[in-house]
């Protein structure tokens, strides 16, 4: 049966339009990280190196005798964890050439760090590009946080980080930090803004 993380992980992928409380677990990814705007073709070319190892690791049945583990899955979405430069933190409006980003893609559970440095490897010789050397394959868990689907604009989504710092607050709740993870379900590229719909997530902790 082929894993599809719209059915399987609705609670992490698909969730309500209101803030909510969620643990999640930590998951395979490989990552890049970036700064400046998201708009420039630097992070554009970043995202298409990531998609590349992504559909290498669910193509490798077909280029030889299928990884143990294997199982036929639907890629997963685009994430981004967001932070601002220094320099950005003391402005009083967002400049987004001062943001920070490190942007990845989750993985099946069935690759491991020595299959994905084998990966790694194969697009390098397929489809070589300098940004594949600053690739990096690792486990990363969120843990208890607190998440919403955001409808709507990126420019828009303040709104919703408001919503969710005041539900932080109901609940006894501590944002940890300013950092913040947006998973992107719709393709900007096809959606209309007024229907682009990304999770927004970030880390809280219980107060003493």
């Amino acid at each position: 049966m082929k894993v599809e993380w719209r059915k399987q992980d609705k609670a992490l992928y698909l969730p309500p339009a209101e803030p909510g409380l969620i643990q999640v677990p930590a998951f395979p990814y490989f990552t890049l990280q970036g700064e400046g705007n998201p708009n420039g073709s630097a992070f554009a070319e970043a995202v298409a190196v990531l998609y590349s190892l992504s559909y290498t690791v669910k193509m490798l049945p077909k280029k030889g005798p299928a990884p143990e583990g294997y199982y036929d899955y639907t890629v997963f979405p685009l994430e981004g964890v967001w932070d601002l430069s220094e320099a950005g933190r003391r402005l009083a409006a967002l400049d987004k050439n001062e943001l920070v980003y490190t942007i990845m893609i989750r993985q099946p559970d069935f690759l491991i760090p020595l299959l994905a440095a084998e990966v790694l490897e194969q697009v390098k010789r397929s489809k070589p590009h300098p940004l594949l050397d600053k690739a990096v394959f690792a486990r990363i868990e969120d843990g208890l946080s607190v998440q919403m689907l955001h409808i709507g604009p990126y420019d828009d989504e303040p709104h919703s980080f408001a919503r969710m710092e005041q539900f932080c607050s109901a609940q006894g709740l501590l944002r940890e930090s300013h950092l913040h993870r947006e998973i992107y379900i719709s393709d900007a590229r096809r959606a209309r803004p007024e229907k682009l719909r990304t999770v927004l997530r970030f880390k809280a902790a219980r107060q003493d």
